[in-house]
């Protein structure tokens, strides 16, 4: 079912950490909330859960208000960052426990953990305690948990984020393969865009206890709504460079640097905007390494070379403060403080108001 927020707040003493909030999770979606610490998003998946009580607004799931419920009255299984697992349980036990406080019998819960566990590949562990598990058997078992009980919501708050590198990529995938099998609408919380980007059919990215911007993972790279989303969508993070519109041949350009840029295909710029003050955005991989007589490159010389595996991080300082970073293949060198020039691919060129921060409407 769709779980949907109307006018939903939530202020802790003179704290507002959500601040009137309509959204709608689509039923059988996997929706993440994505932001830095402090932004509300753990807050907004207790209210969900029950766990926190609203200021103000409503929430519904499935057209059924649900806030005034306790939270073994809504359907829902959470998964949090600490796993919660019972000590003294073992493995069966902590699956279980949910269908036994509901009044299951044992034969019929014992066969329903024992298909969980079959899924999960954790049968040979049904016997153990949670002490003699590692940490993503444990995850495991967590999800186990919130599995065996059919929910029709399933929230989890950065279960991942206790695991090493390599485990986490592991589970990032068999998340998405349960939620599948669940066939149920998820909420997942994380502070990590990478998460967020390759498990997501909806991202909602917030900051200060505001929705920025609700949408696909591709739309929210693509096509950020705001300097915000273009900053912490994206690693290595977005360039941002101040440019000022002016006109060049009898056509609007955008100067950088001392540069004239044309004005990207995407935007529409008249003469009646000359002189005006914007930001101009572009991610590291749509940045290249362009001749120095070039005319269409901005020159500058070169201030940091970085490796990060098959591709290198270049920066070039193409004013005093001011760097642009460009992301190229492993195999390109660069010496610092040795001069360079960076272009752009015009089609994938952003432009802000720096007053609002909201991008510019595009004509595409």
């Amino acid at each position: 079912m769709d779980v949907r927020l109307e006018n939903l707040s939530k202020s802790f003493g003179s704290n507002s950490v959500l601040k009137a909030l309509d959204l709608t999770f689509p039923e059988r979606k996997f929706v993440t909330l994505l932001g830095p610490s402090g932004c509300g998003k753990t807050t907004l998946l207790r209210l969900i859960a029950g766990l926190e009580r609203a200021s103000g607004g409503a929430i519904h799931f499935g057209g059924e208000r649900v806030d005034h419920l306790a939270p073994a009255d809504r359907n829902i299984a959470m998964v949090f960052q600490s796993y919660a697992l019972y000590p003294t349980m073992d493995v069966a036990a902590n699956i279980g426990y949910g269908l036994k406080v509901r009044g299951m019998a044992a034969p019929e819960r014992s066969e329903k953990v024992g298909i969980v566990a079959k899924v999960l590949e954790i049968g040979h562990l049904l016997a153990r305690k949670p002490r003699a598990l590692s940490g993503g058997q444990r995850q495991r078992v967590a999800l186990g948990r919130a599995m065996v009980r059919k929910p029709d919501i399933f929230l989890m708050d950065e279960p991942l984020s206790n695991l090493d590198a390599k485990l986490r990529a592991t589970m990032r995938g068999e998340l998405k393969r349960f939620h599948l099998d669940l066939e149920t609408t998820s909420i997942y919380v994380t502070h990590d865009q990478l998460e967020a980007m390759t498990m997501s059919d909806l991202v909602a990215v917030m900051n200060e206890g505001v929705v920025q911007q609700f949408a696909t993972p591709e739309e929210v790279y693509d096509r950020p709504v705001n300097l915000f989303v273009a900053g912490f969508i994206g690693s290595p993070p977005m360039n941002f460079c101040d440019v000022t519109v002016a006109e060049h041949g009898g056509v609007p350009v955008l100067m950088l640097a001392g540069r004239a840029i044309p004005v990207p295909p995407q935007f529409t710029l008249t003469r009646a905007d000359e002189g005006r003050r914007l930001v101009l955005g572009v991610r590291p991989q749509d940045v290249r390494l362009a001749d120095l007589d070039d005319p269409t490159a901005v020159p500058g010389t070169v201030w940091m070379v970085e490796l990060i595996g098959s591709e290198r991080l270049i920066e070039v300082e193409v004013a005093p403060k001011l760097r642009i970073t460009s992301e190229v293949k492993a195999e390109v060198r660069a010496a610092i403080d040795a001069p360079a020039a960076v272009a752009f691919d015009d089609a994938k060129l952003h432009l802000f108001d720096p007053g609002t921060g909201l991008a510019l409407p595009r004509a595409d």
